[in-house]
């Protein structure tokens, strides 16, 4: 796999507005500057936050890629839980899941208390 490369297109897409509207109209000829897996190549014209973030993509890097695509933040939050339960635990990277996904997917947000 080739995560590197797939986060290196989300974070130059992020700081060069030629190449968003380049990818706007050609997302062919931007993906293609990349040495990407298929899978990579296929979320990424696709728009797959799932699959993307199951691939292993830093979610800092991803969440400017949603925001790009117009995903709205909680939204965004729904489509990686999707991810784990379409494509399986986060496969590499920092959020590589030990679990098999089940903790991200039933583990409550709760409040910390200080004291």
């Amino acid at each position: 796999m080739s995560l590197y490369q797939a986060q290196k297109i989300l974070y130059h897409l992020n700081r060069d507005e030629e190449m968003q509207q380049t990818f706007l109209t050609d997302k062919a000829a931007v993906l293609s500057r990349y040495d990407l897996s298929t899978e990579e190549y296929e979320a990424l014209h696709s728009g797959d936050i799932g699959l993307l973030y199951v691939l292993g993509v830093n979610g800092q890097i991803l969440m400017h890629y949603a925001a790009f695509l117009k995903v709205e933040w909680f939204d965004y939050l729904q489509l990686m839980r999707d991810g784990v339960d379409n494509h399986g635990p986060v496969r590499a990277g920092i959020y590589a899941m030990t679990a098999g996904g089940e903790q991200f997917a039933e583990t409550p947000v709760t409040s910390r208390d200080p004291n």
